[in-house]
C-alpha cells in the first residue's frame, strides 16, 4: 500500500497548509502548471515526486517533467498528463494516449475543477485534483489524498485547503 498525495496548478505558490497535508505520504504527484521548478523541489523534499509539466511551466520545470507519465504502482496502472479532459470530453491529445495505454486511473490537472469520475466506457477511474494554487478563477483550493493498493484507489480524501 502506498499514500498518494496529488495536485495540480500551483502557479508558483506553496503554503504550509499544502506541505503539511501533504507530510506523510509515500509519494507526491503534481498533475502540472508547478509555476516554477521551485515548487517541484519543495514537493520533492517531503517525498518522492512524480510530475508533468503544464502548459505554464517553463524550460526549468519542463526539464525535470515530462509532458506524460505513465507507470504502475501497487498493481494500479496510472497515467498522467496536464491537459487531459474528463470522461466524455477527453482532449486530443489524451484520447489515443487512453486508448493505447488502458490505465485503471487517469489524472490530469489544468481546469482548476476538482473532479473524481469513474468512466466506465474505459474501465478507469479520472482524478483531477482542483488548483492548490491562488491564481485562476476557483474559489477554494484543493489536493486529493488516497491510497493504491492491490491495483484499487483506496481511501480517497478532498482536502480543501481554504478560499484562494
Amino acid at each position: 500500500m502506498k499514500k498518494i498525495g496529488l495536485l495540480s496548478d500551483t502557479h508558483s505558490y506553496l503554503d504550509e497548509r499544502i506541505l503539511h497535508h501533504l507530510s506523510g505520504c509515500d509519494e507526491i504527484w503534481h498533475a502540472g502548471d508547478f509555476g516554477t521548478a521551485a515548487v517541484a523541489e519543495e514537493l520533492a523534499a517531503v517525498a518522492p515526486l512524480r510530475g508533468v509539466y503544464g502548459n505554464i511551466d517553463g524550460r526549468d520545470v519542463r526539464a525535470t517533467q515530462p509532458l506524460v507519465q505513465s507507470f504502475v504502482i501497487e498493481e494500479l496502472h496510472v497515467l498522467m498528463t496536464h491537459i487531459g479532459g474528463y470522461p466524455g470530453h477527453y482532449s486530443p491529445v489524451a484520447r489515443p494516449l487512453l486508448a493505447q495505454e488502458r490505465p485503471g486511473l487517469f489524472i490530469s490537472g489544468h481546469s482548476h475543477m476538482l473532479k473524481v469520475m469513474p468512466d466506465p466506457k474505459l474501465g478507469l477511474l479520472h482524478l483531477n485534483p482542483g488548483a492548490a494554487g491562488r491564481h485562476g478563477f476557483h474559489k477554494v483550493r484543493t489536493l486529493l489524498r488516497f491510497e493504491v493498493a492491490e491495483g484499487k484507489v483506496q481511501q480517497l480524501q478532498v482536502i480543501e485547503l481554504g478560499p484562494k
